[in-house]
């Protein structure tokens, strides 16, 4: 299986685990954060399946699942639980394609 396939369904498979992770939360719009939180992950797996980077795969997941984070949590001001996740996520979608 080639990586751009890899890092769409582990993006797919990602933002799935997010959004039921953020169901039993409260938001004034949920479904824009659900949907902005499915976007954001998945986006997280398929750049990470995409990027050439001459580093070790999990460092690789790791700087893109930040990157790609960190609008997020700066836009939201949930730092922690925002780079937590998108971190720790890609570092092991990272681990897994590469």
């Amino acid at each position: 299986m080639n990586y751009i396939l890899q890092g769409t369904i582990s993006g797919l498979i990602f933002g799935v685990v997010v959004v039921l992770m953020m169901m039993r939360l409260s938001f004034p719009d949920k479904k824009a954060a659900l949907l902005g939180a499915f976007s954001s992950r998945f986006a997280v797996g398929f750049l990470i399946g995409v990027t050439v980077m001459p580093v070790a795969g999990w460092l690789r997941g790791l700087i893109v699942g930040l990157l790609v984070s960190l609008p997020e949590a700066i836009i939201t001001k949930s730092y922690l639980p925002i780079l937590i996740i998108g971190g720790i996520g890609g570092a092991i979608i990272g681990f897994i394609i590469h």
